[in-house]
């Protein structure tokens, strides 16, 4: 089976942006299992899989994608819980467990429980390359048709995935289904909840879409469709509002389940002031990716108008006198005008994504 278009990147051992896979048989630590992987940024034809994988086995229809980063007191857990209800479910699955450089005996813990479950699949970073970067090289290595996304850290209802993933089997005209929190149990509680309810209400307008939850790390979606937009993502937390923006901008219905968010098991990763200063950048970056009109043409006709209000008043209070703040104002505003209606041409006359 030949699965991608160049099968000398199947021999390669490449590094990742942020984190670089481990393993292999020149790896003298013994701590890999994984030896070699194709180009990260070469998408996979939907037509091109084969319904076998390479050692001759069914490919199976969900892949799960599990970071895992200093989880090793409680992953366990959460594997035991993931296999219970894929095992009760109809549908084939792996569990793909991504160690990102773990500090403690994470590693350890994964490589034991591969011995004793047969759907576990070990993916370890030699260097820590962030949730994102885990999600998507998980879901470019994945071998599944639904790629679901959850967390090790025993917030999320995992035992819910069968439900997610039915959705999108019964349901064709759905890419995505994600579980919306209907409560925050995070750190910082006070800060989090309008900060996040702000940042949403902001992607909610640029997207002209209602988003219950913008960054629930719960979901499952059609890994074709996603493929596209994996190299937009981002190395943190904010891959998952990133995979919401996208599908939203390019018409791919999103359906959200309420679902219960338990406090997390072990030490959070999540900074307040750095990882929302982020998720607010990232969402303007998406938008302007997908449609720069929208964020830069507002300022641009506001700085316009209020720029000519303002000389009719200069003219009536001083003839012919227009102080420099107005003309900064007009010249401002036409120049961003300008720069909306060039990101606009460039978006659309560009290939692809």
């Amino acid at each position: 089976m030949n699965e991608h278009p160049d099968s000398s990147a199947l021999t390669e051992r490449i590094p990742v942006r942020n984190g670089e896979l481990a393993g292999g048989s020149d790896d003298p630590g013994g701590r890999g299992t994984v030896a070699a992987r194709p180009a990260y940024d070469t998408p996979v034809e939907p037509q091109t899989r084969s319904a076998l994988l390479e050692d001759g086995s069914p490919r199976p229809y969900v892949t799960i994608v599990l970071p895992c980063y200093n989880e090793g007191a409680h992953v366990l857990k959460e594997i035991d819980r993931i296999t219970a209800a894929m095992n009760g479910s109809e549908f084939t699955y792996e569990l793909l467990c991504i160690d990102d450089a773990s500090t403690d005996d994470t590693l350890a813990v994964l490589q034991d429980a591969a011995t004793r479950y047969a759907n576990l699949r070990i993916m370890p970073f030699r260097r820590n390359g962030g949730s994102g970067t885990a999600r998507r090289i998980g879901t470019q290595q994945a071998h599944g048709e639904v790629v679901v996304w959850t967390d090790a850290d025993m917030t999320y209802e995992n035992e819910r995935i069968p439900e997610l993933v039915r959705i999108l089997r019964d349901d064709a005209s759905y890419d995505q289904v994600v579980g919306a929190r209907t409560t925050e149990e995070g750190t910082h509680k006070w800060a989090r909840v309008p900060a996040k309810w702000f940042i949403r209400k902001v992607a909610e307008w640029l997207t002209k879409t209602r988003i219950p939850d913008l960054n629930s790390g719960l979901r499952a979606f059609r890994r074709d469709v996603s493929l596209p937009y994996l190299r937009l993502l981002p190395a943190g937390f904010s891959c998952v509002t990133t995979i919401t923006i996208a599908f939203l901008s390019n018409q791919h219905d999103i359906k959200y389940v309420d679902t219960k968010y338990a406090k997390r098991a072990g030490v959070s990763k999540f900074h307040f002031v750095s990882d929302a200063y982020r998720y607010i950048l990232q969402v303007l970056r998406m938008v302007m990716y997908f449609d720069p009109l929208k964020v830069l043409m507002p300022p641009a006709l506001w700085m316009i108008v209020v720029g000519f209000v303002k000389a009719v008043v200069d003219m009536v209070r001083h003839p012919f006198y227009f102080p420099a703040s107005t003309v900064l104002l007009i010249v401002s505003g036409i120049m961003i005008a300008s720069l909306a209606l060039l990101s606009d041409l460039v978006v659309r006359s560009r290939d692809g994504v």
